[in-house]
């Protein structure tokens, strides 16, 4: 299955969800790196003071090569993705591309990782699954047997592990 991860440059867990897909057999989308030797689309690549832009300053900056190819790659790959995992803490864009891929009749699945505090958003409901376990994550987006989720693999949450690992 393509999989697109919509989450954050600052999400620790982004990069851990990547793996969880792809050795699971997904083919996953990583924004952060969306091409080889690529480190994803940046702001500052327009202009090292893009936190100072007026709304004018802005929307020209959307017309912007850089940004223009940046927009493309991420939307060819939502456009190509049969599902969304998205990846709490994230922000606007995240939500806008999960939002999307939704209204596209694409699966998406939220993960907020154990122990993350979030503030209840009530149109969460409209998505396929909401967890906190990547074996659940994994099992809405290709029903697996119950034995994959045995302890030692790479997918099992880090809680369920430190608590084996603990015994």
């Amino acid at each position: 299955m393509k999989i697109y991860v919509a989450s954050s440059w600052k999400n620790e867990h982004q990069q851990g969800i990547v793996e969880v897909l792809r050795r699971a057999g997904h083919e996953v989308y990583d924004f952060k790196h969306p091409e080889e030797n690529s480190n994803g689309f940046h702001w500052s690549e327009i202009d090292p003071g893009w936190q100072e832009w007026t709304t004018d300053e802005y929307r020209a900056a959307l017309d912007h090569k850089c940004a223009e190819r940046g927009f493309r790659r991420d939307f060819d790959a939502m456009m190509s993705a049969d599902a969304c995992v998205l990846v709490l803490p994230c922000g606007r864009s995240a939500h806008l591309e999960a939002g999307w891929m939704k209204g596209a009749g694409k699966k998406v699945i939220a993960y907020i990782p154990p122990g993350y505090s979030m503030t209840p958003e009530l149109m969460y409901k409209m998505l396929d699954g909401i967890t906190s376990s990547r074996c659940e994550m994994l099992s809405w987006l290709q029903p697996r047997t119950a034995d994959e989720c045995r302890p030692g693999l790479i997918f099992l949450d880090e809680s369920y592990v430190e608590k084996v690992r603990a015994k």
